[in-house]
């Protein structure tokens, strides 16, 4: 803008006090201007738009406006990308890292209307969507963050202030390791000081608007840099000399209305008074002029809405927080957390670091701690070129590898190891199964379906020989009438029916009035209870566990079953060592695996650990890896688990150059720790945790109506059918009655009922024949009729 100068007015209002940001606009629009900037606060902004559109003058914002449905303020210019694409690209995130759970924190209200767009969006993308609010005026996030940690909420977007975000970032470290967090969309996150919690293990991912590739964009913003150094301190959690998002937008506004008002030519500026309501002529030029043309700022393209004014087609660049590649892993390796810098050997903590020390102090050297610097620990590429710890012992730049170095027969080959410090192997990282309660039919767990089929048929068919052998034998018949020897009738109590009754007795450990006389038959029985006696003993000892302990109902349970099945998903780290050992066995189940693997390389091998653990709690995925990082994991996560034992055996050993006069000595220190217990006490102190202590104590539970039920209603279905069966006899012996008689009359029936039904006599007289009217009769059956001599014969 050459020959031009450019001034401005700065007035600071309350942002809650509608009337003195109206009174100060007009203070303004008096002296002369081209354009009104802010206020920033919604409280205020609508006193001055309406201002604004009375004396046609742009009313420029760079501050979230939320969209008015009958929107007519056509002097109205916001600079602000629209809320509704930055929702849809929070979509487009969260389907990319295939999320299926998200809750959004908000900060205020106006956060909530700006993710209306997401909010809608769970039915149409398979997601569910948690919304909750920080505590307005309350820095202290802790209960919150504290109570969806427990939630098991683990991918959060927060919609907050840089200033909130700031504080948020020292508070979402403490309670969340492993899990990603997508942090504050278009809330300066690139702005903040991070460096603090590069190495917390929390994935903090956000939107950035400025384009730090131009190079227009790069020297502006460190000049901007350069000027803010030599002026006031930043704000609290912002980089020294940071060009904030705010600021960026404020710089695109008025270099726009800076480059409009030079391409507007022959345009003036006049003293514009509120309470006279003559509008600026050169008003409507100067806004399409704006909307009209498209500009290049800080921020990006600029094109803006004809219609309404708002901010269209922009860029955002994602930007995440990630550590720098190292060979760090924990327990092995770690930062040491600190409220002081820390310099040195003192920087890290670890297994390594205390392995390290005790090398150190029974070999008497010193020694200097450096991380690797593409944090790999060695492996050979195509060209046989190695890299990592691998390629810095070859290349004499370090001493010693002292990490979770895996001896491998390929590394061997050009490095030397120590004796093996500690020995693992591959095993499956899944949740933990779910606790079933057994069902109100559990008392017939204790036996298997095929048992109890066996057991039935077993009584079944004792029950037909008994029968048999006793029709069979002479010993079981007998003469009926004991005081009549002459008599030629003799009886057999083992009928069919008493046959099945004395099997079933014995089993129910009962017996009953029967009793064998033969030597056979007594042989049956002995047999028959000898059974019934190891059946009911077993039965009786599996019972109690059954019925009061919770079992797990694990989908898998070792290698071959996930093998066998295509259901869950499984997988390792990509190009990792567990990987290897799959692509290279010739065992057929690994190599079945690792077909299956290979053919879904996608979704099955995963960039890292971390990424694996949260396919593990978050899908129906289970993940192969070293034993160690699963006891290590499964100590801090209750929810995972280690599944099977181990697939193979491997040992870390301590690397040095080939040749080292280091080695042996090494190995001798080593077997020195391993025999006085104190490998076993380093590793006890790094990989204990918080621990399970609901498993610790496996008590039996008290039985209730969902263990046990079952019996109670066998019971009441074996009532409701004696009922029937003895309505069914009762029937039964009518007819057999009317067989003997012509007829048997329906109040005979009824007498005959009402004298079982009395409780209080236990005798009645047998029935008899009944001499009453045909015409009541309710069983009749034709029969020919006995002569009446001979039935005083018979009385007689």
């Amino acid at each position: 803008m050459p020959n031009t100068t450019l001034t401005y007015d700065i007035q600071r209002i309350n942002l809650f006090d509608g009337f003195e940001a109206s009174r100060r606009v007009c203070d303004q629009l008096a002296l002369g201007v081209v354009a009104v900037f802010g206020p920033s606060h919604s409280s205020s902004v609508s006193a001055v738009q309406s201002i604004c559109n009375a004396l046609e003058v742009p009313h420029i914002q760079t501050r979230w406006k939320h969209p008015s449905v009958d929107n007519k303020d056509t002097f109205f210019i916001n600079l602000f990308p629209e809320y509704t694409a930055i929702a849809r690209a929070i979509l487009d995130v969260v389907t990319f890292f295939k999320w299926r759970k998200l809750t959004v924190v908000y900060e205020d209200s106006t956060g909530l209307m700006r993710m209306q767009e997401l909010i809608k969006a769970p039915a149409k993308f398979n997601l569910k969507i948690k919304i909750r609010q920080l505590t307005p005026g309350n820095q202290d996030a802790r209960p919150l963050l504290k109570e969806l940690k427990k939630d098991k909420e683990f991918f959060i977007l927060f919609d907050c202030s840089y200033r909130m975000a700031a504080e948020l970032l020292k508070q979402v470290c403490l309670f969340y390791r492993f899990y990603d967090t997508f942090l504050c969309p278009l809330r300066d996150l690139f702005a903040l000081d991070l460096e603090p919690y590069r190495y917390s293990g929390v994935n903090m991912t956000g939107f950035r608007l400025l384009n730090v590739d131009d190079p227009w964009v790069a020297s502006t913003m460190d000049r901007w840099a350069m000027e803010r150094l030599q002026g006031p301190k930043q704000e609290s959690g912002l980089m020294d000399g940071i060009m904030t998002t705010d600021a960026a937008l404020m710089y695109d506004a008025v270099f726009m209305v800076a480059v409009a008002s030079q391409r507007a030519t022959q345009m003036t500026v006049s003293s514009l008074q509120c309470h006279r309501h003559k509008p600026w002529r050169f008003g409507p030029r100067f806004m399409n002029l704006f909307k009209e043309a498209q500009w290049d700022g800080l921020t990006g393209h600029i094109v803006l809405n004809k219609t309404d004014g708002l901010r269209r087609d922009f860029d955002l660049d994602i930007i995440s927080l990630k550590e720098d590649g190292t060979a760090r892993e924990n327990p092995y390796v770690m930062y040491k957390k600190s409220d002081k810098e820390l310099a040195g050997n003192d920087r890290f903590e670890g297994y390594c670091l205390d392995l390290l020390k005790e090398l150190s102090n029974i070999l008497g050297f010193t020694y200097e701690v450096r991380l690797v610097g593409d944090g790999k620990y060695g492996a050979q590429n195509d060209k046989g070129e190695w890299n990592g710890m691998v390629r810095e012992l070859i290349d004499h730049v370090a001493d010693l590898a002292v990490a979770p170095l895996t001896i491998t027969y390929v590394r061997e080959k050009v490095i030397d190891f120590s004796k093996p410090f500690m020995t693992l192997g591959i095993s499956i990282l899944y949740r933990k199964p779910n606790g079933t309660n057994p069902g109100v039919f559990s008392f017939l767990n204790p036996l298997s379906p095929d048992i109890w089929m066996y057991v039935l048929l077993a009584c079944t068919g004792v029950s037909c020989v008994l029968f048999v052998i006793a029709r069979f034998t002479p010993y079981e018949w007998y003469n009926p009438h004991p005081c009549n020897p002459s008599s030629t009738l003799i009886q057999n109590n083992f009928t069919l029916l008493n046959s099945f009754w004395f099997g079933v007795g014995a089993l129910m450990r009962q017996g009953s009035e029967l009793m064998p006389k033969a030597l056979s038959t007594r042989i049956v029985g002995g047999i028959w209870w000898f059974f019934t006696l190891i059946i009911i003993s077993s039965y009786t000892a599996n019972l109690a566990a059954f019925l009061t302990v919770e079992r797990m109902d694990a989908p898998i349970d070792s290698a071959d079953d996930l093998a066998k099945q295509t259901r869950i998903e499984y997988g390792a780290v990509r190009d990792g060592s567990t990987m290897t050992f799959f692509k290279k066995s010739k065992i057929s189940t690994y190599e079945k695996m690792w077909a299956f693997m290979s053919s879904r390389k996608n979704t099955a091998l995963v960039k890292n650990n971390r990424e694996g653990i949260t396919r593990v709690l978050t899908t129906d995925y289970a993940m192969l890896m070293e034993s160690t990082s699963i006891e290590y994991i499964s100590q801090r996560n209750c929810n995972l688990t280690q599944i099977g034992g181990l697939i193979d055996s491997k040992g870390y050993g301590v690397g040095t150059p080939i040749g080292s006069p280091y080695r042996d000595k090494v190995t001798i220190a080593i077997l020195q720790l391993q025999e006085e217990g104190k490998l076993h006490m380093m590793k006890e102190k790094w990989w204990r945790g918080n621990g399970c202590p609901e498993e610790d104590n496996k008590e039996a539970n008290a039985l209730g109506v969902e263990n046990i039920g079952g019996i109670f209603i066998v019971l009441a279905a074996g009532l409701v059918l004696s009922v029937f069966v003895a309505i069914g006899e009762f029937i039964y012996k009518a007819r057999r009655n009317a067989d003997i008689e012509e007829c048997v009359s329906f109040s005979a029936v009824m007498e005959e009922l009402g004298i079982s039904l009395q409780c209080y006599k236990g005798i009645r007289r047998r029935s008899r024949p009944h001499s009453g009217a045909r015409s009541a009769c309710i069983f009749c059956q034709p029969k020919q009729r006995i002569s009446e001599p001979t039935l005083a014969s018979e009385k007689r």
